[in-house]
C-alpha cells in the first residue's frame, strides 16, 4: 500500500507527527512494534503526565550541537503545546510551572491523540515489525506486509525503557540511511557507587548540593532532595546530572560525587556548630553528640569516613577530629563507578547527531524525505516535562514538514 508519510514509531512524538502530518491533509500510517500507542506516555509523571514546563531555558536540553534544540522549540513552543492539547481536550493543571492534564491521568494525553489520529483518518499497524528497507525511496518490508511511503519518519525512541517500545532499533535504521549516531547512554538515572558504606546509609533521604567530578573536573552541579541506595544513590539532582556522568565514565574518567549538607554554612561555621554540641553534650559519645543534626545512620558514617570512634566520649575530640568531621558534612565523597541500565533510565542521551538534521523541517541532511524526531535524536531534557515538549516540539515539526503536499 502507498501513503504520503509513513511514520515509526507511536510513541509521543510519532504521535504527534501522525497528527501534524494529518492536518496537512497527506495519508499517514503509523508501525509500531508494541500492542498500544503510547506506552511510554502513559508511565510519565507517575501516571499524572507531566507533558510540558512553564519555565524553557536553554540548559533545559541537552545537545552535542547546543544551539539545536531551542531552534527547533522555537517553531512549536510551550504556548503552542499548551493550545495544542486544549483543543483537544486537555485543560491543563499547573504545579510550580510543571503542566498535567486536570485529570491527573496520563491515559487523558494518549486518548486525546488517538482520537485526533482517528478523526484524520491515520491509519496504525501494531505488533508489526521492521524486516528492512528498500532504497531508493521508502519501501518498507514487515513481517505482516510491504508499503511504500512518499516520506517517512523515524520516531522510534532511544533505549531507554525498552519494556516500554524503546529497544534502540531506530539507530540501525538511521544508520542504514547513512547517519552519525553519537554513543546512546542512559540519563535521567540512578548511580552506583563502589562507597562500603553505602548499605548503611541506604534508604537516607536528604537535601544538599552534589558536585559530580570527571578526572577532578566538575562536569555538573545540582542541589535538591537525594536518597541513598545500597547500590549508590538517586533523586532528582542525581538523575539530572547523570548524563554527565555517563558520558565521563564512558570515557573511563574517575568520576565521584562531592556532597554538601549543610550548604547555608562555611567550613569554620560548621566547626562552631560541632564544638557547640560538645560544649552542651559533655558525656555524650560522638555518635550520641550528633543525633538531631542528620540522620543517624547518616551521622554514623561522617564520623567512620572521619576515623573516629563512633562510642568515643566527645569531649576527647581534638581540633583535627572536628576539621575531619566538619569536612565530611560539608564534602561527603562518595566514587561512582557506574550508572544503573538502560531499562532504569527514564531517557537516552546520544543518539542521531543533529549536525546531520535541519531545524527547520527535522529532515535528514542526507536522504531527502527522511524525518527524524524524538528522544531518536541526540536532544535529551532535565526532569520536568522538558523530554515530552521536545517529542511535541520535534514530533510536530517532521510531521508538518512531512506532510506538506
Amino acid at each position: 500500500m502507498k501513503y504520503d508519510v509513513i511514520i515509526i514509531g507511536a510513541g509521543a512524538s510519532g504521535l504527534m507527527a501522525a497528527i501534524a502530518a494529518g492536518r496537512k491533509g497527506s495519508s499517514v500510517l503509523v508501525i509500531e512494534h508494541k500492542d498500544k500507542a503510547g506506552k511510554k506516555i502513559l508511565a510519565t509523571g507517575n501516571g499524572k503526565c507531566n507533558y510540558t514546563n512553564l519555565l524553557q531555558e536553554d540548559h533545559c536540553y541537552r545537545c552535542d550541537n547546543s544551539l539545536f534544540p531551542q531552534k527547533v522549540l522555537r517553531l512549536f513552543d510551550t504556548d503552542n503545546t499548551i493550545e495544542f492539547f486544549k483543543k483537544l481536550g486537555i485543560y491543563p493543571k499547573e504545579k510550580n510551572g510543571y503542566l498535567y492534564p486536570n485529570s491527573e491521568q496520563s491515559a487523558s494525553v494518549v486518548q486525546v491523540l488517538l482520537m485526533e489520529c482517528r478523526r484524520l483518518g491515520v491509519k496504525f499497524n501494531y505488533n508489526e515489525k521492521i524486516i528492512k528497507f528498500v532504497k531508493p525511496n521508502f519501501t518498507l518490508i514487515t513481517d505482516q506486509g510491504t508499503y511504500y511511503g512518499k516520506n517517512l519518519i523515524l520516531a522510534t525512541g532511544g533505549c531507554a525503557s525498552s519494556k516500554l517500545g524503546s529497544d534502540g532499533s531506530g539507530y540501525d535504521y538511521a544508520k542504514f540511511f547513512g547517519h552519525s549516531i553519537i554513543k546512546p547512554l542512559p540519563a535521567l538515572v540512578q548511580l552506583k557507587s563502589s562507597d562500603k558504606y553505602r548499605k548503611t546509609i541506604s534508604g537516607v533521604r536528604i537535601v544538599g548540593n552534589i558536585k559530580a567530578y570527571g578526572n577532578d573536573k566538575v562536569i555538573g552541579e545540582e542541589t535538591g532532595e537525594m536518597v541513598f541506595t545500597d547500590y549508590g544513590i538517586s533523586g532528582i539532582p542525581i538523575m539530572q546530572i547523570s548524563r554527565f556522568v555517563a558520558k565521563a565514565l564512558d570515557k573511563k574518567n574517575k568520576v565521584k560525587l562531592i556532597i554538601d549538607f549543610l550548604m547555608d554554612k562555611r567550613k569554620n561555621e560548621v566547626i562552631d556548630i560541632l564544638k557547640y554540641r560538645i560544649t552542651y553534650g559533655k558525656g555524650k559519645s560522638v555518635e550520641e553528640m550528633m543525633v538531631g543534626l542528620f540522620n543517624n545512620k547518616l551521622s554514623y558514617v561522617m564520623i567512620l569516613k572521619s576515623n573516629i570512634d563512633p562510642t568515643m566520649i566527645c569531649d576527647k575530640l581534638k581540633a583535627k577530629d572536628l576539621e575531619k568531621l566538619a569536612d565530611n558534612i560539608k564534602e561527603f565523597t562518595m566514587i561512582i563507578i557506574d550508572t544503573n541500565s538502560f531499562d532504569k533510565a527514564q531517557v537516552t542521551a546520544g543518539g542521531v547527531s543533529t549536525l546531520e538534521i535541519n531545524e527547520k523541517t527535522m529532515e535528514s541532511k542526507i536522504t531527502k524525505g527522511l524525518y527524524l524526531s524524538g528522544e531518536l535524536v541526540d536532544v535529551d531534557g532535565t526532569c520536568g516535562g522538558y523530554n515530552l515538549q521536545w517529542a511535541w516540539s520535534s514530533g510536530y515539526v517532521a510531521g508538518t514538514s512531512a506532510g506538506a503536499l
